[in-house]
């Protein structure tokens, strides 16, 4: 400040204005941290389980601080819950976009989800693979919160699946003989059934034998079948 010279308000400001903006800048949003974070989890955890891969080796992985993880998460436990709760969030959104709003009939686009599913288990990256069929058997004694979250994210899924066999059975495209959420469930189970054998055996046999029963037991009438 130069002796004399009246000095603006804003000209204090300026300098706390850089600071935050650099602030800002060099340091992610909390937010974007903890989705970092489970992303890497998720990545770690589809591949070895959720008891098999330690916080350090995750923090390790994400280049996070290993005194940061608290912070963001009270522990393992509660990291878990969040996990499968992030995992559902965007496997039903994903549900959602191929069910409703994909082309087609209600029939071509469930059996697009059945297709994909035969893709993603089948594959090796881990990128695509279903929590549930990894995590399901694991945690549901280990966990009671891990346990719920599951069982309302298969729910919901199961749930997503009778909404489009109902849509398929009003447009005529699926001549299924059960009640949509008996077929639901009968088709989700047997996806998960075939999905563990899959891994079991590594092979995509059992999930190739899961498409044709499906096809089967919908009885797809149009160009799904």
């Amino acid at each position: 400040m130069v002796p004399g010279r009246k000095t603006s308000p804003e000209s204090y400001r300026r300098p706390v204005y850089f600071l935050y903006n650099a602030l800002m800048i060099i340091t992610p949003p909390a937010t974007d941290t903890r989705q970092h974070i489970l992303e890497t989890a998720q990545r770690l955890m589809s591949q070895r389980g959720f008891t098999a891969v330690g916080l350090a080796e995750i923090l390790k992985a994400a280049r996070i601080p290993k005194g940061s993880f608290y912070y963001y998460f009270q522990s393992k436990d509660t990291f878990g819950k969040e996990l499968l709760e992030n995992y559902f969030s965007s496997y039903l959104q994903y549900l959602d976009d191929t069910l409703t709003t994909g082309a087609g009939s209600a029939a071509d686009r469930l059996m697009l989800y059945f297709d994909h599913w035969v893709e993603t288990q089948a594959s090796h990256d881990p990128e695509g693979k279903c929590l549930a069929v990894k995590l399901g058997a694991e945690v549901a004694d280990l966990s009671e919160a891990m346990r719920d979250v599951l069982l309302r994210g298969i729910r919901e899924i199961i749930g997503r699946l009778a909404a489009s066999i109902e849509d398929g059975t009003r447009d005529g495209s699926l001549s299924v003989q059960a009640t949509p959420q008996q077929a639901a469930e009968t088709l989700y189970h047997l996806w998960l059934g075939a999905s563990l054998v899959a891994k079991i055996a590594k092979t995509r046999d059992p999930l190739i034998s899961a498409l044709t029963a499906t096809r089967q037991f919908l009885r797809p009438t149009t160009s799904s079948a």
